[in-house]
């Protein structure tokens, strides 16, 4: 999926072959805001602007603009992949759940959104 990024909001980009557009939604929001463009300036433009008007509204309406979690995650894995993170947790003297959420929160910490 294509992105673009702003005031540290995501906007998730596709183009409408069809209609000849651009066009997206703001991500990991309380609610749906889309916008599109003819060009990517356009694109870009319009987001900047959903994400402002967003942010203004949900300050005026004492909203809280950021979707919230519930910090608990269902996680599929391959049968091997789940023997070899219980091993590993085992060695480490943690469990499964604090193994796994070390190491996500390593891979977060050393990515840039």
């Amino acid at each position: 999926m294509n992105t673009m990024t702003y005031k540290g909001y995501i906007g998730s980009v596709n183009y409408s072959d069809k209609d000849q557009v651009f066009f997206g939604k703001i991500e990991g929001i309380n609610g749906l805001v889309n916008f599109e463009g003819e060009s990517v300036k356009e694109l870009t433009t319009a987001f900047h602007e959903a994400v402002d008007d967003y942010l203004t509204y949900c300050e005026d309406e004492g909203i809280e603009p950021d979707k919230s979690y519930t910090g608990v995650l269902n996680v599929r894995l391959s049968p091997s992949i789940h023997r070899q993170i219980a091993m590993l947790a085992l060695k480490a003297g943690i469990s499964i759940n604090a193994y796994i959420k070390d190491a996500l929160e390593k891979k977060v910490e050393a990515s840039v959104i």
